[in-house]
């Protein structure tokens, strides 16, 4: 029978979606892609498949996931199942190199940025661009490794501490670190649209006074060194949102295979907008959206259920007619 399977290195994400599809009545499996075995002389079971690998599955001890998940994802798209944030999508989930140069071609401003590999050329690339300077990972997840650096003697400082650090999660996954010149906002909090379908869901500011850390799970909420404050929610859903880059940003995650996904931007005083990431394995939080009465998992669900029955569709229309 067909079904829903769902890719993915974190329980703990998905259970969310399990509750919506529950409502749905969607059949579904998972695939926890950290070790086993891909027989390539076989075929897939029939379905469809939704990819939620994540760039920072190697800080859960994940450490090989997406090369995983890509070598599954080759065998499902030869077999011509229907992959929900294939291949591409996941190119672009763990290289933010890559999402900048796709943004580019869709004339979508990424802020200016120098890609470094070896920690001796931090400052060249910082010098270039000018300080204040963000220094992140290509390949992070969750906002881990973002340091605002304002100054050379503040940079030559955080380049010390992360060459004395020296573990897994103090270096990028890849070994390019990105250099980026920093947006200004007039206010401290950066903006996450939402896309489900290819399509505009909705929009939630997000409070960035407390640190870069902006994954909007509550799983990681609960981990987070900088929870929100009382006085204010760190996660507010904007009410009628709209924005002239939608039609680009949906242009682009279509191009890319993004059929879910969001993308994150900082506008700075003179009302540019900077898109600074793509987020192919887009989490939502719980307390936000109950407010706003909106769901994005949910959204989700009735998504993947539709192209399963489309799926299904056209599977019993072929056999029908082969018959």
């Amino acid at each position: 029978m067909s079904q829903v399977f769902v890719i993915h290195e974190n329980s703990a994400w998905i259970e969310p979606l399990r509750r919506e599809f529950a409502i749905l009545g969607t059949p579904v499996g998972e695939m926890f892609l950290d070790q086993g075995l891909l027989d390539l002389t076989s075929a897939p079971p029939p379905g469809v498949f939704y990819n939620r690998m994540s760039a920072s599955s190697h800080t859960r001890g994940h450490t090989y996931a997406p090369e995983y998940a890509a070598a599954v994802i080759e065998w499902l798209e030869r077999h011509g199942r229907t992959v929900v944030n294939g291949r591409r999508a996941l190119q672009l989930e763990v290289s933010k190199v890559a999402q900048y140069q796709a943004l580019a071609a869709f004339n979508i401003p990424a802020p200016p940025t120098i890609a470094v590999v070896g920690t001796g050329n931090i400052q060249v690339a910082a010098e270039k661009l000018g300080f204040p300077v963000i220094l992140k990972h290509n390949r992070a997840g969750k906002g881990l490794g973002v340091r605002l650096v304002l100054s050379a003697p503040a940079l030559a400082e955080a380049v010390t501490q992360i060459i004395a650090t020296n573990d897994e999660h103090s270096q990028p996954r890849d070994g390019i670190w990105l250099v980026q010149r920093y947006i200004h906002a007039p206010q401290p909090f950066i903006t996450r649209a939402e896309f489900v379908g290819g399509k505009f869901l909705y929009a939630v500011r997000v409070d960035t006074s407390e640190g870069f850390e902006l994954c909007p799970a509550d799983v990681c909420q609960l981990e987070s060194v900088c929870p929100a404050s009382a006085a204010a929610p760190k996660f507010q859903v904007i009410s009628g949102f709209a924005h002239p880059l939608i039609p680009r940003w949906e242009a682009f995650l279509q191009a890319n295979g993004i059929g879910v996904g969001a993308i994150e931007f900082a506008t700075d005083a003179e009302g540019n907008a900077w898109s600074y990431d793509v987020n192919t394995n887009t989490n939502y939080n719980p307390e936000a959206e109950a407010k706003a009465g909106v769901s994005g998992m949910g959204a989700i669900a009735r998504h993947l259920t539709a192209l399963l029955r489309r799926s299904s569709f056209q599977a019993s229309a072929e056999y029908a007619f082969a018959a």
